[in-house]
């Protein structure tokens, strides 16, 4: 009978699972009033009203976190909004939001809010402090992990501890998100820090613009989940995609770092090597990666891909130097992906 009970509650899911898969996803219904990450936006706005403040930065409900260039409003992961969906995306991507790291994300996303919500970046104390606005994004940068110049916050495999010197909007952002947060204890903790000075500028900022009116309140959000016309497994195997499409040319340079051009006897074809330890590769790729499950799947599918592509061989001899070889090749692009979103160093 619970044998039973159990195996109706599987197929029940699966059935869940494959409807919504099938589902455009503006097609959902899908809102933050009443949905599981309310709770987590209204605690931000407490939170911002024991400081005194007057604004409140709207939240909706898109693809990603995070904050359309210099519109004041807070973009939240759509599935968020749905347990079944959260359920879905941490199968998918082995990857889903703790409580603290979605209040840590916010808290951060609020920061972007206020500083363009008041055009903060325009005023020349802020630049002395963090910098020019206008500097560019760097998607490869080498950050100091023991800089104390930069408050941590966010501690995730997405985002990594030093996200705040990838820019002056994230530095900001970070050490907005660090002054929020409730009994941080950011004088003590920062007490010898030269980022204490960020935070002390931070306070006396916000203590002067709390009750001021916002100079922008509106502007042009980015892929509200209303315009998300994809079906959900669309969604999810787009991602694959632009991952499995990141940087052929440098994958193919890598590849032929491993498996160098010979001739002789006994040579076996690349590929096969990724075809038969693919199995053996791909938990221990997800463990120190943090990577998903499908995303890595989709990086060793490519690798393999294109060792084929190239004509890849190698000397049946040194098959163990070469799965270790790959193994490390492998993980090294995973977590390059993880830490910046793009398979190239």
């Amino acid at each position: 009978m619970g044998a039973k009970h159990t195996l109706s509650l599987v197929n029940g899911w699966d059935t869940i699972r494959y409807e919504l898969l099938n589902t455009r996803i503006c097609d959902m219904g899908l809102q933050i009033e009443g949905s599981p990450v309310e709770p987590f936006v209204q605690r931000l706005y407490r939170e911002l009203e024991l400081r005194k403040f007057r604004f409140r930065p709207m939240c909706y409900l898109t693809d990603s976190w995070g904050c359309p260039d210099e519109v004041p409003v807070i973009g939240i992961p759509f599935y968020l909004a749905d347990p079944r969906l959260m359920r879905i995306e941490e199968e998918q991507t082995a990857d889903l939001e703790s409580d603290q790291i979605i209040m840590m994300l916010l808290r951060h996303e609020a920061g972007h809010a206020i500083n363009y919500a008041y055009r903060l970046f325009d005023d020349r104390d802020w630049v002395e402090m963090f910098g020019r606005f206008s500097r560019p994004y760097r998607d490869h940068f080498q950050p100091n992990p023991f800089s104390r110049q930069f408050v941590r916050h966010i501690d995730h495999h997405r985002y990594g501890r030093t996200y705040a010197q990838k820019h002056p909007d994230e530095d900001f952002a970070e050490t907005f998100a660090v002054w929020l947060t409730p009994r941080s204890g950011w004088r003590v903790t920062y007490r010898n820090w030269p980022a204490l000075r960020k935070l002390q500028y931070v306070e006396a900022l916000m203590k002067r613009i709390r009750k001021q009116p916002p100079l922008v309140l509106g502007g042009k959000l980015c892929t509200p989940v209303e315009q998300m016309d994809l079906m959900l497994a669309e969604h999810y195997g787009q991602r694959a995609d632009r991952y499995r499409a990141a940087a052929q040319g440098y994958v193919d340079d890598k590849l032929r770092e491993v498996f160098p051009a010979i001739r002789g006897r006994k040579l076996l074809p690349a590929e096969k090597l990724f075809e038969k330890y693919q199995h053996t590769l791909l938990p221990q790729i997800v463990r120190w990666s943090a990577l998903g499950t499908e995303e890595v799947t989709t990086l060793l599918e490519k690798l393999q891909d294109r060792a084929q592509a190239l004509g890849l061989v190698f000397h049946s001899r040194d098959q163990v130097q070469k799965v270790m070889d790959i193994t490390a090749l492998a993980t090294a692009l995973a977590m390059n992906f993880a830490y910046t979103g793009h398979l190239a160093g």
